[in-house]
């Protein structure tokens, strides 16, 4: 097996169905061929492929359609934004015959990963407003007050990463699941890790 391929991605595929399965493998293929040494990880519960720690595709397979699809989107596969959004770029595939040919693949996977060496962010990134930070729910502000190693942890995180923790404790509805999640945060905060670290890596 290919040193860089994960085997939490041969289960996703083996776990998929019969059609999808020759389309994530070829194009896991290509992917591979076409830039050695690129990584694999899972990004939001699906197969993912790293160039220097950046996303450069991802794809995914559910009960009808697979996807496969570029980060810098339209950037590398020359469509036009409207055809092409960012993990689908080449929409709903059913078949190998739904990918682009294999040259032409290869060529598009160098491209993004030509990118990221040039240190080039997807547009969809660079045009992204940023959002307001939430309000810290009141029990989560009194644990981090109570826990200095959590506090410093969440005071060195960016908006974002803090705003997924108070968005996960303000919607529980009980007494009971704040107070879990809260224990929860402040345990993974104690330990560096953000909400989603999970999902960041397999």
């Amino acid at each position: 097996m290919d040193p860089q391929c994960l085997p939490a991605i041969d289960a996703y595929i083996a776990s998929r169905a019969a059609f999808a399965q020759p389309i994530l493998n070829h194009a896991r293929d290509i992917v591979h061929a076409a830039q050695p040494g690129i990584k694999e990880a899972v990004k939001w519960s699906h197969p993912a492929f790293l160039w220097k720690g950046k996303l450069v595709a991802g794809m995914a397979a559910f009960k009808g359609h697979a996807t496969f699809g570029f980060w810098h989107g339209a950037a590398v596969t020359g469509l036009s934004e409207v055809e092409d959004s960012a993990m689908e770029s080449f929409g709903r595939l059913t078949s190998l015959a739904d990918l682009p040919p294999d040259a032409e693949l290869a060529d598009m996977v160098r491209k993004a990963c030509a990118l990221i060496d040039a240190g080039i962010a997807p547009k969809h990134m660079t045009e992204r407003k940023p959002r307001a930070e939430l309000p810290v729910p009141p029990a989560l502000q009194a644990a981090l007050a109570a826990n200095p190693t959590a506090q410093a942890a969440w005071d060195a995180f960016a908006p974002s990463h803090r705003r997924e923790y108070c968005e996960w404790v303000g919607e529980a509805k009980r007494e009971a699941t704040v107070a879990a999640r809260v224990a929860q945060t402040v345990e993974w905060l104690v330990e560096g890790k953000k909400r989603n670290w999970k999902y960041e890596n397999c």
